[in-house]
């Protein structure tokens, strides 16, 4: 059965220094700091390479975050896998549970985050599941 969680969270990005694999390209590093708040509640930890042309408006990033709390009540971890791309005003994002990452009672967990940005706010409404728990 999927389950639906919302709210919303606190986000600091850290300009991080190149590394060996990016030095001299035009890719750049960001540590994330987050914290979630509603259904979703606990920081998160991560990691986002960024490339694009600002001067269009064109861009890309992935990014790897390590969220540890409760959701809806179920203690443990989980990560997320962040896909995104930006085009003449259009933004692509595509968020997903990175599969057998979930621990503690969110072992096993798979799903989606929609992540929304209105007036500088963050809110997220994700979906997912659980794998049913023996009886």
């Amino acid at each position: 059965m999927t389950r639906h969680a919302e709210g919303t969270f606190d986000v600091k990005n850290t300009p991080l220094p190149p590394d060996d694999a990016t030095t001299g390209t035009s890719i750049t590093r960001f540590a994330l700091d987050k914290q979630f708040h509603g259904d979703l509640e606990g920081p998160s930890k991560g990691e986002m390479l960024a490339s694009g042309n600002p001067t269009t408006g064109a861009a890309g990033y992935v990014a790897i975050e390590h969220i540890t709390g409760a959701l809806h009540g179920h203690v443990g971890s989980f990560a997320l896998q962040h896909l995104g791309t930006m085009e003449r005003g259009k933004f692509h994002l595509t968020v997903t549970v990175v599969p057998g990452s979930g621990t503690g009672d969110l072992t096993g967990i798979a799903g989606t985050m929609t992540i929304t940005i209105t007036a500088g706010k963050h809110s997220y409404t994700f979906d997912y599941t659980l794998p049913e728990s023996p009886q």
